[in-house]
């Protein structure tokens, strides 16, 4: 997009009336707001609904199953953003990618409100994944497009925006947890549909007034006659692959754990072809290879990273559920209250952060070394929660304090790798492939929960302490020898700090 057209756009949005902030702001803020709402009130719930018993308002899949259906769920999320971001680049633009995501997303809720069958939460997963693939990468496009490229006020505009995910993820997992545990899971994930509805509701009546230009642009349109080839391929490719899943379903050849396989080999296969075609394209010069070895140790350690984190919604889920004193100074607690610990956490603790880096200037850590300090939070956060089983034993409920501790060290890592991984990630792409850089940052994400479903199968109540403790360990290992090599991928980054 050219200089001319960003301005355009920018001139389009009035700029003032959200806190200082454009307009826009207000749309985008409160459209994510709920999505994330419906989203992680939707997985707050969704692991206990897959593997409590029918007679409890489960589907009664097996425990360790549901575990790597969960991880393998989000792992898809995160890739689905390639072909959201693709769709809205080249057909329909940001804005209707957000509008028609939101529709999917909130059928696919709508799906899991209806008492059904494995069947039925299947349909519901595929509705939820391509939904917010199309919603998430391109709402956050449109936040970078009503701000001009020299205005001071974006980076706190897209902390006003994080801001607003957060409180989504922190409030959703008390209201959508405490209806769907304590009544009714279809109850919950019904919440979770009239969220997305309030976040459409927004985006709709809003966007017009607000918006202006922004989102409507489509940056690398196709032509009419490229457009009807695409969609020939489409219809060709999606016939074809109905026919062989519908075929190796029926053979025996796909099954739960096949597919999960397939997956788990699709996160990593999927990131190695970018780091590839990046390096090796002639529009990539030499100093931008040198970024891309250096950004090569930094998306293993981020995948080191969310492997532990995301295992809130699996594992560190099923232990507040399994493992957990829930009746606690005169109160029950939900177990998918935990959930809201995580966005909580990084509420409060985000500013302090912030200002932290900046109070060390120039003495701050280098990236790398801030990555290995995310390992070692990370690593920590594991090793923390298998002491009450060495100290009282596996059988002994643990105090939920252990709990709260063990998502507050992550946060430390996470504060210490997300935000500086994404910084990184704009600092060190190659400007040919600055868009599919972002994306590869995400799919860092992707991997992690690929992995995830293969490691949560080893996690027994007799394995615990064996399971924390080695990831915990490799965790803090990893940490180790990037702080050790730090210097030598600092070099690699000419000059980037």
């Amino acid at each position: 997009m050219s200089d001319f057209n960003r301005q355009k756009i920018v001139d389009s949005v009035p700029q003032k009336g959200f806190f200082g902030h454009p307009k826009g702001l207000f749309t985008l803020f409160f459209t994510e707001f709920w999505e994330r709402f419906s989203y992680y009130g939707m997985r707050a719930i969704l692991v206990y609904y897959m593997y409590y018993e029918v007679s409890k308002g489960g589907l009664g899949i097996d425990e360790s199953l549901a575990l790597s259906i969960m991880s393998i769920y989000g792992s898809l999320v995160y890739m689905s953003g390639i072909i959201g971001g693709w769709l809205a680049d080249r057909i329909f633009g940001t804005s209707n990618a957000v509008f028609y995501g939101g529709i999917l997303i909130m059928f696919g809720h709508i799906v899991l409100a209806i008492p059904g069958s494995v069947t039925m939460f299947f349909i519901s997963m595929i509705l939820i994944v391509l939904g917010t693939g199309l919603l998430k990468p391109n709402v956050s496009s449109v936040v970078g497009e009503i701000y001009s490229i020299h205005d001071n006020r974006r980076d706190a505009g897209f902390s006003i925006f994080y801001m607003g995910i957060n409180m989504g993820a922190f409030l959703s997992p008390l209201v959508v947890g405490t209806v769907g545990m304590n009544h009714n899971f279809h109850l919950g994930f019904g919440i979770a549909a009239v969220g997305m509805f309030f976040g459409l509701i927004v985006f709709t009546f809003t966007k017009k007034k607000n918006l202006g230009l922004a989102g409507k642009t489509i940056a690398n349109p196709l032509s009419p006659s490229e457009k009807k080839k695409v969609f020939t391929w489409i219809s060709i490719a999606a016939i074809i692959l109905t026919f062989l899943i519908t075929s190796a379903i029926l053979m025996g050849i796909l099954t739960f754990n096949t597919f999960i396989a397939l997956v788990g080999i699709l996160g990593f296969l999927i990131p190695t072809i970018y780091f590839v075609v990046m390096y090796r394209s002639p529009k990539t010069t030499d100093v931008e290879r040198s970024r891309i070895i250096a950004y090569i140790p930094l998306f293993i350690a981020a995948v080191m990273f969310w492997a532990i984190q995301e295992q809130g919604s699996t594992i560190l889920a099923n232990y507040a559920d399994k493992r957990t004193q829930l009746d606690f100074a005169g109160i029950h607690i939900s177990p998918a209250w935990f959930q809201s610990l995580n966005p909580l956490f990084i509420i409060t603790l985000a500013p302090v952060f912030a200002w932290l880096w900046v109070k060390l200037d120039k003495n701050q850590p280098t990236i790398p070394q801030k990555f290995s300090l995310g390992l070692l939070f990370s690593g920590l956060s594991f090793l923390v929660i298998l002491l009450p089983a060495y100290v009282g034993g596996a059988d002994s409920l643990v105090n939920p304090l252990w709990l709260v501790l063990s998502y507050l060290i992550c946060v430390f890592g996470e504060l210490c790798l997300s935000p500086v991984g994404l910084s990184a990630t704009t600092k060190l792409a190659p400007a040919a492939f600055s868009a599919q850089t972002m994306s590869l940052w995400f799919l860092s994400n992707a991997a992690a929960q690929a992995l995830n479903a293969q490691l949560v199968k080893f996690y027994t109540p007799e394995t615990e302490m064996a399971y924390f403790g080695v990831i915990g360990g490799a965790s803090i290992a990893l940490a180790i020898v990037l702080f050790l090599f730090a210097p030598k991928i600092q070099g690699y980054m000419k000059g980037i700090r």
